[in-house]
């Protein structure tokens, strides 16, 4: 549960992945000048007009200038759908590290670069150099040499003088250039896995010649300041590594943290485009109390929802007629699927401190089922609603019961059956501050974040659009009801109309929406108020199910004779 609070924040980032292949195999080319006259759809006639020759982006100052002036409001540069955009999206994410070789080339002359949204410079350095070279990190200045003597305020990169020494053989000069590029600008280099941000959309490039240089004995030294940060956000340095994924993307290989009060030091033992990710975390305090009052609620769960399903065979036994209803059955198989998440949730981190591979991925994709299985039987708690107070006529379905079961298991097993092929099943952690654990389980490992958004956020996204219409909807049609009757009666029929429609919330997973507001400023109590309700979801059920079917006082068996659809729709909405 508490995995699934602390990434539902990001739901709904990469709904259109899966059409990037097709995007390719439409294009089927590598240069975007035939792609030009194609409609663009742009706001302004220069949105996308950043200087192609002949379908390619020639890699000079000009370039750069034209690239960092895109306007902000140019919105359709960052759409999928429109193929010229899409293939100069590319041309800009490769311009960069081309840009970065023709700094240090002997072709270029530039020895400050200082343009909105980059800043640069170029100078020639002796490898026999005695002393480390310290730069500055402005994004609204040109980095300047500091003296290493001096003591050293603001953001900054280390240049240590045994990198140098390491290529005195080769040269006796080489040229240096450090860039800060205010990525801001042009809105792009955004990895698809990426789950925090920027700090002031900043990246920094340090190159030094036309080497790729890695393996440093003495690492390069970023130090980014930033001054105090909430308790619950995690830093991460990082580097675009143009070898990932279509157009590349962040990658923490080479790169150790140094956490401070002010700043955070970034220790690389190679050179490239730098970063510092902020990533919103919990505190290993706060995670400890979201454990508690989860392992309670849970627990708790877990008893009402075995009494839920005792109950409803005990009437099922003692009332021939309520072996036809169909709502009780949902209500029964939502209990179910409840009941497994809390009985995997339980053992979750048990089977996790364990440390066998296996097990845990095993537990992880039970797991999933799990929770797939609850939404699934949400929705189908929405579409039951639906057809009695919405529809209500002509709701008879074939093997009905049958058909929802199948959707109700079924699906989400074929679900986890492909992720687990996919090997995406395995341990989960989430760092708070320092970079300590704070929360360890079994579940979709860190790798395959594009397989949790897809399968859960954005699935239970859908789920709770069409639950809540649903909801809406139901609720309008009984206050409508209620205001049109009178009577000394109607006050106690509004309480009864309110606590109906909270009970019916319940049902349908409204309670699981709070996901979305754990971030920001409500982001701690919106996560307590998560972890409370959803883990007592099985005793809300339980009183819910009493009150609706425990037979009342002076109940008469006779009742039954009202025929299998008016008994539904009484015990369900009455």
């Amino acid at each position: 549960m508490v995995n699934l609070l602390h990434s539902m924040k990001y739901s709904f980032l990469v709904t259109t992945l899966s059409l990037l292949p097709l995007l390719d195999c439409v294009r089927g080319q590598d240069k975007c000048w035939a792609l030009q006259k194609e409609p663009r759809g742009d706001s302004y006639p220069s949105c996308c007009d950043i200087g192609l020759t002949d379908g390619d982006l020639p890699v000079q100052l000009e370039s750069a200038r034209k690239i960092t002036s895109i306007p902000a409001s140019c919105e359709e540069l960052l759409q999928e759908n429109n193929t010229f955009c899409s293939c100069v999206r590319d041309k800009i994410h490769s311009f960069w590290p081309d840009f970065e070789e023709y700094l240090t080339g002997n072709d270029a002359n530039e020895s400050v670069i200082d343009i909105t949204g980059a800043k640069a410079r170029v100078q020639n350095v002796r490898t026999s150099i005695a002393h480390d070279l310290v730069f500055t990190l402005t994004p609204n200045e040109v980095p300047k040499e500091l003296d290493t003597s001096g003591k050293r305020n603001g953001s900054n990169v280390k240049l240590p003088r045994g990198l140098f020494q390491s290529i005195r053989s080769e040269t006796d000069y080489v040229k240096v250039a450090v860039l800060v590029l205010d990525v801001g600008q042009v809105g792009l280099f955004k990895d698809p896995d990426q789950t925090g941000t920027m700090l002031d959309n900043v990246m920094v490039s340090v190159k030094v010649g036309g080497r790729q240089i890695t393996g440093l004995n003495d690492c390069v030294e970023l130090t980014f300041s930033h001054g105090l940060l909430p308790q619950n956000v995690a830093r991460q340095c990082v580097f675009w590594d143009t070898k990932k994924g279509r157009r590349g993307g962040w990658n923490t290989s080479g790169c150790l943290t140094e956490l401070r009060d002010r700043g955070t030091m970034c220790c690389c033992d190679h050179l490239t485009f730098f970063t510092l990710l902020m990533n919103p975390s919990l505190d290993n305090a706060t995670a400890q109390k979201l454990f508690t009052i989860a392992d309670v609620g849970c627990g708790i769960s877990v008893v009402f929802s075995a009494l839920t399903i005792s109950l409803y065979f005990a009437l099922r036994f003692a009332y021939k007629i309520f072996k036809s209803n169909d709502t009780a059955k949902i209500h029964v198989n939502l209990t179910s699927s409840l009941l497994l998440l809390n009985l995997a949730y339980l053992l979750n981190r048990r089977i996790f401190s364990l440390g066998h591979t296996g097990l845990c991925k095993g537990i992880g994709g039970f797991t999933h089922y799990s929770l797939l299985c609850c939404f699934t039987w949400m929705a189908i708690e929405a579409f039951q609603l639906y057809l009695l107070v919405i529809k209500v006529t002509n709701i008879y379905i074939r093997h009905y019961m049958a058909k929802l079961s199948l959707v109700g298991w079924g699906f989400p097993a074929l679900v986890v059956t492909i992720t687990g092929s996919m090997n995406s099943y395995g341990k989960y952690t989430i760092m708070d501050t320092a970079n300590r654990t704070t929360v360890a389980l079994c579940w979709i490992d860190s790798a395959h974040l594009v397989v949790h958004y897809v399968t859960n956020c954005s699935y239970f996204g859908l789920i709770l659009l069409f639950n809540t219409l649903v909801l809406v909807v139901v609720a309008w049609k009984l206050f409508s009801l209620q205001r049109a009757t009178a009577g000394k009666e109607e006050k106690r029929k509004a309480w009864k109309g309110g606590l109906t429609v909270l009970g019916l919330s319940c049902l349908l997973g409204g309670t699981w929406g709070l996901a979305f507001f754990t971030y920001g400023a409500m982001s701690m109590p919106a996560a307590y108020l998560f972890t409370v309700l959803n883990s007592l979801q099985g005793l809300f059920i339980f009183i819910w199910f009493a009150v609706l079917y425990y037979p009342k006082k002076g109940a008469t068996t006779s009742s039954s004779s009202s025929g299998k659809n008016g008994k539904v729709t009484t015990a369900s909405h009455s």
